[in-house]
């Protein structure tokens, strides 16, 4: 089975090596506070600066998800306000989570196909948090650097924090345009479910310490702590920690990635303009997301595809929420090889 579900979605074919290496070397058994484990924690970290293109002084921390993250963040950064900007499922997702804490967040919920105008996002109080979707993996769109630069210019005494989950290890990211960014590997960085990364600038760990909040085991004054000593409070996921250095080993450099992705979606966009009975679900191609293809139809159309799809061995991603029904989604993720992309274009050539 080909898997286009975008997450958790296709890993890399080193992956059953790589834990076969891992089993071989002791990988699985070695203790969290064990020298070899704070070397392969370093190790790991200096490898997504590397490779990610994230500044020296920004923090990393290793989570369970980036749902996760979402919580850390209501816990120990939210004191009293925080503005979610999102126009799709995962963002509204984030900004409920947030609310079950900090009954003052608030909503700004915007459309499908709007183009976020970093001019209307200048907010008054002294300081507070600003949530933005990066990439909306229900819909398949994206904010720009551009913008998520323009909004933190606008804003400077706030801290800004990104859900990069579909998109982070697939595009160029700026992280020095925002303060905290989160993510899970089971996208765009090839590998199994069960492990998150949280990335925040020195803006965010300055605030951290003056918030000062030590009420839960994932509270980020206890995380940054222990990651000062490459290590974490709670005892992680040692082996999904040890596949992302080995997949980090041997990844490109993200502006290689980042530009092969983009390619991909260009070859999506001129195909699915081709097509008589499917479109790219989204008609604004300045937000289209470059990792994740939303494709709709009628009702009868998907159902038939999803299903006629999986008999010949292709596992394409459910719509999300409302949109369920008339669209499926493709993932364009690095793991994904040119000839199972080929397979599915050949598939949907006759609608």
């Amino acid at each position: 089975m080909i898997s286009f579900y975008p997450g958790p979605s296709r890993v890399h074919d080193e992956i059953p090596k790589y834990v076969k290496d891992a089993f071989t070397a002791g990988i699985m058994s070695i203790n969290h506070r064990s020298d070899d484990f704070v070397s392969m924690s370093e190790k790991t970290i200096k490898l997504l600066k590397q490779k990610l293109n994230i500044p020296r002084n920004y923090t990393v921390f290793f989570t369970s998800s980036a749902t996760e993250c979402w919580e850390i963040i209501a816990q120990s950064i939210v004191t009293d306000k925080s503005y979610h900007l999102y126009n799709g499922s995962f963002g509204q997702k984030w900004f409920d989570y947030t609310k079950r804490i900090h009954p003052f967040a608030e909503p700004l919920p915007f459309d499908v196909n709007e183009k976020l105008d970093p001019k209307k996002l200048i907010f008054d109080l002294k300081e507070g948090l600003i949530c933005v979707t990066q990439n909306e993996t229900s819909n398949g769109t994206q904010v720009s650097n551009a913008i998520i630069r323009a909004i933190k210019k606008n804003n400077p005494s706030y801290l800004l924090a990104i859900d990069a989950t579909s998109s982070m290890a697939g595009i160029d990211l700026d992280f020095k345009s925002a303060d905290i960014w989160l993510a899970s590997v089971q996208k765009c960085f090839g590998l199994p479910a069960g492990l998150g990364l949280m990335v925040c600038s020195p803006q965010a760990i300055e605030r951290v310490k003056t918030i000062n909040e030590k009420n839960h085991y994932n509270s980020l004054m206890f995380m940054t702590e222990m990651m000062d000593k490459w290590q974490t409070p709670f005892t992680p996921n040692v082996l999904g920690i040890y596949l992302l250095m080995r997949v980090l080993e041997n990844m490109d450099a993200i502006k290689a990635t980042h530009d092969l992705i983009e390619e991909r979606y260009n070859k999506w966009i001129i195909f699915l303009k081709s097509r008589k009975n499917i479109r790219h679900f989204v008609n604004e191609e300045a937000v289209q997301s470059y990792t994740v293809i939303p494709v709709t139809a009628d009702e009868q159309t998907v159902a038939t595809i999803k299903k006629s799809a999986k008999k010949e061995g292709i596992l394409l991603g459910e719509g999300y929420g409302n949109y369920k029904p008339v669209t499926f989604r493709i993932a364009n993720f690095p793991a994904l090889k040119e000839k199972e992309i080929k397979t599915l274009m050949k598939f949907l050539e006759k609608y």
